[in-house]
């Protein structure tokens, strides 16, 4: 599992100017920016309404229309910085304990496996770690599929674009690495959705998309204020109390009339708490340690672009590693005929040479483990026999893989539903809960559930979201053990 990234992209090759990517849903910001003797100038700026989303149509026509957009802007850097949406990052926390790093990293890994409802060998995971008490750390785990990273890099690649950096913006917008971002809780309202960060001890405490807090009518959007405040009181909640009382600023970014709209709700709600609450609508002079031009206006393009330009690593990197020039080289000669001829005369002489060999030892060792077992074994024989005499008091019915077998048959395989946990209790009573995908998808698992075998009593006991959709339901198993009495 990958940590909290540091790369400095100055070692590798100095930037001089690059393109600021952000996308938001439709939306695509971009700048140009380039660093003079200590001061960045604005070379180029755009805004612009995708028609086709880069996930799911065609990578060739995505890329195509952005190229457009750039050529039409008079775009010319190649090089640049992708904002990718919060809503593409799935989020967990954890608590670690003090371990040598070696240690940390192998129960993060652990952690992440229980707390994606995914493969984690699917995603590109990083980890952001604010200290607590004891030596203990609070862990926000974060991951994109990497499905989705291969289809920006190829609707990039279309448009003629190298990344250097994938990043969420609002990480760039208020980064932990700055000793003022310290207790503060970070709120960006973007096109569809309203990103939320917290950040205490130097790390990224909590990172959320609120889904379902801006309802875009037409051409007008409306943010419900109620939802933001709510949603943050709850993730400040769930927070661990040292972390909880170290907040003292909350900090909103987003269109001025959307922004103090949201800013008059949190200050009614959370100046009684001891939280201040501020509308950024300029960048401090000292912000990224270079010089800003004076049109600079604030926006997760531009904050991206110029971090990097400024030697500033982002915190959450996930764009996938690329092979060295050593590793291409070996890749592209690896088959050729020289190392297949190798390859088969080695392979005869291994085999020719140690094939009876390997499996006379093998017959002497396990001869050897046999005689030693031998005596346990007859033990264990009796013993066998001695529970076929007794057998009705034990239950052959293998009544908890019965149940995860019909709920593996309940769910689709296309990955539509996938459950997060499967409680059974009692033998009989079943509890399970898990995404999905919409909720067409839920009902058809549901109303496969309910039909099957031996199902009773099922009861869904909480759903929430929209898309992906949390749920919880549970049911009772009313097949009864072959043995039972």
């Amino acid at each position: 599992m990958n940590n909290v990234l540091k790369i400095n992209f100055l070692r590798r090759k100095k930037l001089t100017s690059l393109l600021g990517l952000a996308l938001d849903g439709s939306r695509l910001e971009g700048v140009v920016l380039r660093r003079t003797n200590g001061s960045l100038q604005l070379q180029q700026a755009l805004s612009v309404t995708l028609s086709l989303d880069p996930l799911t149509a065609a990578p060739e026509l995505v890329g195509r229309e952005i190229r457009n957009a750039l050529d039409a802007a008079g775009v010319r850097e190649r090089r640049c910085v992708v904002g990718v949406p919060l809503k593409w990052t799935l989020t967990a926390r954890t608590e670690l304990p003090p371990l040598p790093e070696a240690d940390a990293a192998s129960l993060l890994q652990l952690e992440a496996e229980r707390g994606f409802p995914c493969d984690t060998a699917t995603l590109r995971l990083v980890n952001s770690r604010c200290p607590l008490p004891a030596g203990k750390q609070h862990v926000t785990l974060a991951g994109i599929p990497n499905s989705q990273l291969a289809a920006l890099e190829q609707v990039l690649a279309a448009a003629k674009l190298k990344p250097v950096s994938f990043s969420p913006g609002l990480l760039a917008l208020q980064t932990p690495a700055t000793e003022t971002s310290n207790g503060v809780l970070a709120l960006a309202i973007g096109e569809s959705q309203v990103s939320l960060q917290i950040i205490c001890g130097g790390g990224v405490a909590a990172l959320r998309a609120l889904e379902g807090a801006i309802e875009n009518e037409g051409s007008r959007r409306t943010l419900h204020t109620g939802v933001v405040a709510r949603e943050a009181r709850i993730t400040l909640g769930q927070l661990p109390d040292e972390l909880r009382e170290s907040v003292r600023r909350i900090r909103i970014f987003g269109p001025r009339d959307l922004a103090q709209q949201l800013a008059d709700e949190m200050e009614l709600r959370f100046e009684p708490m001891g939280l201040s609450v501020e509308v950024v609508t300029a960048y401090s002079p000292d912000e990224f340690g270079v010089q800003l031009p004076p049109e600079a206006s604030v926006s997760p393009a531009f904050s991206l672009a110029a971090r990097l330009l400024a030697g500033q690593a982002p915190v959450f990197e996930f764009l996938p590693p690329k092979p060295t020039a050593w590793q291409q080289i070996t890749t592209k000669y690896s088959s050729s005929r020289l190392r297949s001829a190798g390859a088969v005369a080695a392979g005869v002489v291994v085999i020719a040479g140690g094939l009876f060999l390997f499996q006379e030892w093998q017959l002497v060792r396990l001869r050897s483990q046999w005689s030693a077992m031998s005596a346990k074994a007859k033990e264990l024989d009796g013993l066998q026999q001695q529970i076929r005499q007794y057998r009705p008091w034990f239950d052959d019915s293998f009544r908890s893989l019965a149940i995860l077998r019909q709920l593996t048959t309940a769910f689709p395989e296309d990955g539509a539903v996938t459950a997060k946990t499967v409680e059974i209790h009692e033998g009989n009573v079943v509890n399970c809960s898990g995404t999905a995908r919409d909720n067409a998808a839920l009902l058809r698992t549901l109303s496969q559930l309910r039909a099957a075998d031996g199902v009773t009593g099922l009861k869904v006991d909480q759903i929430r979201g929209k898309s992906p959709m949390q749920f919880t339901f549970d049911f009772h198993w009313g097949k009864g053990g072959g043995n039972e009495n």
